[in-house]
């Protein structure tokens, strides 16, 4: 059977009248978004935008709808914009849907277990491609890894720290 998929991305991106005036961050995410869909994963996807108050309200300045506009034009697919985990419901295989910020959802940023066990039950396999937020323990980031069946790296984070390792192999040093 196909498996529900969990992808955490750094979709914060810079939005001006309530469009995406660059998509870089989007366009670098599209390989690991890609071969989900193509193996007829069932993708929920989950970004923060800003920083917005952590209270369960959706934030009209800080909605990721621009930003799913955006992925749908890309992708050339919809993409439906889930305002929270309760109105959430997996999608089809090789379909994938978006949550809401995450940073609207109360114990993000504290990382709350309740919170990160309630994200990981959306999924059999969570795929972590949020290079910019790793550092971060937050639920939709750490915590979750702690819940989830199935936790990895998505292809964007491999080459984030492929990168890295390379700038720290002795033939480079000094290097800051």
């Amino acid at each position: 059977s196909y498996k529900k998929v969990l992808l955490r991305l750094d979709l914060n991106t810079p939005i001006k009248h309530l469009k995406v005036y660059d998509d870089e961050r989007i366009i670098r995410s599209l390989p690991t978004i890609k071969y989900i869909l193509k193996n007829n994963g069932k993708l929920t996807i989950l970004s923060h935008l800003g920083r917005p108050e952590e209270n369960g309200v959706i934030q009209e300045d800080f909605s990721l709808k621009p930003v799913a506009i955006k992925l749908k034009e890309l992708l050339g697919q919809d993409v439906d914009l889930i305002n929270s985990i309760e109105e959430w419901s997996e999608p089809d295989a090789g379909e994938l849907n978006m949550l809401e910020n995450v940073r609207f959802l109360k114990g993000e940023k504290s990382n709350d277990p309740v919170l990160s066990k309630k994200l990981a039950d959306m999924c059999d396999i969570f795929v972590m491609d949020a290079f910019a937020t790793a550092h971060r323990a937050h639920a939709s980031t750490a915590g979750i890894t702690f819940f989830a069946n199935n936790a990895c790296a998505g292809f964007l984070l491999q080459e984030e720290l492929n990168s890295l390792e390379k700038l720290n192999q002795i033939e480079n040093r000094p290097s800051v």
